[in-house]
């Protein structure tokens, strides 16, 4: 087993957790279908993180995570928080498309292996360039959104909403390490 693959999971645990929190602490600065996202998500990083899911299971996930990005922008077209919910979607697309690559991956069911080392096949196969290119993108969105428009990141929220965000792209990466 992969030394990394420990400590990826560990990542994507503590992420996840700290994601869900710092997204409920936000409060009414983040829509119901944002909030629902981040805790979609972050139950999918913990699943993905203990190991417990077989193939079909990551199947499930998957098109619940899938399902999950599309609440997570209905509705919020125009709205100050219609980016930062498109960033969660990305999050859970990239999540969606590692437990679709999972599933479909052979080599051990049980274990870490299965939730999140992809078989050790590297970064071969259209899903893990996805997985790869979605993360840059959720990391890249991270890094530049507070720039892009700063008069929507102030407030009360704003804390909360950057660990939040953060938080989210860590696992992402962690996911990805782990593949």
């Amino acid at each position: 087993m992969d030394p990394l693959l420990p400590a990826a999971s560990w990542l994507m645990a503590v992420a996840a957790l700290v994601s869900a929190v710092a997204c409920l602490a936000a409060r009414r600065a983040v829509p119901w279908q944002g909030r629902q996202a981040a805790l979609v998500m972050a139950a999918g990083m913990l699943l993905m993180a203990t190991g417990v899911l077989d193939p079909l299971g990551g199947v499930v996930l998957g098109a619940l995570l899938l399902l999950s990005a599309m609440l997570g922008t209905m509705g919020v077209r125009g709205t100050p928080s219609a980016p930062a919910c498109c960033h969660r979607a990305l999050g859970s697309l990239v999540m969606a498309a590692c437990m679709f690559e999972s599933a479909s991956t052979p080599g051990p069911v049980a274990g870490v292996e299965a939730a999140i080392g992809h078989g050790g096949h590297g970064l071969g196969g259209v899903l893990s360039a996805f997985v790869l290119v979605g993360t840059l993108a959720v990391v890249g969105w991270t890094v530049v959104a507070p720039w892009r428009r700063p008069e929507l990141h102030r407030g009360g929220a704003v804390r909360s909403l950057m660990v939040e965000s953060w938080a989210m792209a860590g696992g992402v990466v962690a996911m990805c390490a782990g593949m």
